[in-house]
């Protein structure tokens, strides 16, 4: 440990001297280490043939072989489970809250110091002699002039919310719990019931291939705020999937119980649309780097869905040929057992020993230690469909992404799909706006550098 804290003072010394001699020696940053990501492996990129080079016995003729290269990615071993998933939810859930009780303090003019109620749900700067003159600045010259008086004002997350109506404090804890749940005549059982309506999660993203295009076509074009785009979107899943997706049907126990009970939390979440994946994949890299600015550490990139390119070739787990994830073509193995979660037979759901969906991390990962890539859910991807994408998408890091174009890739095939779709080959599509009992998702985040090439 010393020779190392005298190494770290050489170069310390070094790089001082260096400096006030008017060498060219960089600007230093903290060291960044890489860091897998929880529940998360690294996939190598590489090259691989993309599409069908078995026999496209569906004759769609949307998956013409081609030779591609993608680079490096961590991508998680499981879909999102339903556990995951409710994180978000719970979150979305005590952010909204927080934002009403911190309102509701400031309409009646109470901070932090403040001894009534719901004063200590106030917002972090109400209490002005805290405030940065950054912040100060910020608010009167850019916040305090949008519509929203409570623009990006920072919410007390150090003070837990009460959810049992035993622990409401006060006749304002009250009123603002009140307009979160539904009203008394709508609920059954007793059980009070939170309107999912309104746990809405708001965020904004830049849209760089938007803004490289305009680049393009005017160089002198500079202003950034076009390309900065705002999205609200509900994060409850739609739980009436498990009935509208099949007609004549008895699921309502599925309805009732997948999502909210834990027997279900390690089952992949399903009833999620395109756009709440993407909504949470900006949920999970938000949620990180609060982290890593509390720590002072570099913040990590975007969590976000693979592109169709990256799914392919991850799925097939560095077998270039392979016809299913596991390399082989048949989908028994020698003990006459399925290697994957779907509808083997007409009508018979239940020979592979699952009637829905099964556990995220059941039958055996691929070689890129990756779980049920075929089977039980099918997949979001975040390309666009095009039956022709193929013929002209580019050989590196191919990516289909027509911002029109409602239509998204989904792959892997589910639990109540034929083998057909479980190919690591196969290409199928479900409206942005569109959840169904048989769709989930999983999420990737780039992997930064490389490995230095060694010379031998």
């Amino acid at each position: 440990m010393k020779k190392i804290f005298i190494f770290i003072f050489i170069s310390l010394l070094i790089y001082s001297c260096a400096n006030k001699r008017g060498e060219l020696i960089g600007v230093k940053q903290k060291k960044w280490f890489p860091e897998k990501p929880y529940g998360m492996t690294l996939v190598e990129g590489g090259a691989y043939i993309m599409g069908k080079s078995d026999d496209d016995v569906a004759q769609t003729q949307a998956a013409a072989p081609k030779t591609v290269t993608v680079r490096s990615f961590y991508m998680d071993e499981t879909e999102i489970t339903n556990s995951e998933y409710r994180q978000f939810v719970n979150w979305v859930k005590d952010s909204t809250a927080s934002a009403l009780l911190a309102r509701k303090s400031d309409e009646a003019n109470l901070g932090e110091e403040s001894n009534e109620g719901i004063a200590e749900y106030a917002f972090k700067d109400a209490d002005t002699s805290q405030t940065s003159e950054f912040t100060k600045y910020m608010r009167e010259n850019y916040y305090d002039s949008n519509e929203d008086l409570y623009y990006r004002r920072p919410l007390n997350w150090d003070q837990d919310i009460e959810w049992s109506p035993e622990d409401y404090t006060g006749l304002e804890y009250i009123e603002v719990m009140d307009e979160l749940y539904l009203p008394p005549e709508v609920w059954y059982n007793g059980e009070m019931k939170i309107d999912v309506n309104k746990l809405i999660y708001k965020y904004s993203w830049f849209d760089a291939e938007a803004a490289a295009l305009d680049r393009k076509r005017n160089p002198t074009h500079r202003d950034r705020l076009p390309f900065i785009k705002k999205e609200e979107v509900e994060v409850y899943p739609d739980t009436t999937v498990w009935i509208k997706d099949f007609n004549y049907s008895y699921n309502e126990p599925m309805h009732n119980d997948y999502f909210s009970h834990p027997a279900y939390q390690d089952y992949p979440v399903v009833g999620i649309t395109w756009k709440q994946a993407v909504a949470f994949c900006n949920w999970r890299t938000q949620y990180k780097n609060i982290y890593q600015r509390e720590k002072n550490n570099p913040l990590v990139n975007s969590f976000r869905l693979p592109t169709e390119a990256e799914w392919e070739y991850a799925a097939r787990g560095g077998i270039p040929s392979g016809i299913y994830p596991w390399g082989s073509p048949y989908l028994l193995n020698d003990r006459g057992c399925f290697l994957a979660n779907f509808k083997p037979l007409r009508g018979d759901y239940s020979s592979d020993q699952a009637m829905y969906t099964v556990e995220a991390k059941s039958y055996l990962p691929n070689d890129f230690n990756l779980y049920n890539m075929a089977g039980n859910v099918s997949e979001w991807t975040g390309s666009s469909y095009d039956e022709g994408a193929y013929e002209y998408v580019s050989t590196l890091n191919p990516n289909m992404s027509k911002k029109d174009e409602t239509r998204k890739v989904v792959r892997g095939g589910s639990w109540k799909d034929v083998a057909y779709f479980l190919r690591v080959s196969t290409r199928d599509f479900e409206y942005a706006d569109t959840s169904r009992s048989f769709i989930g998702f999983r999420t990737v985040q780039d992997y930064l550098g490389s490995e230095k090439v060694k010379i031998k």
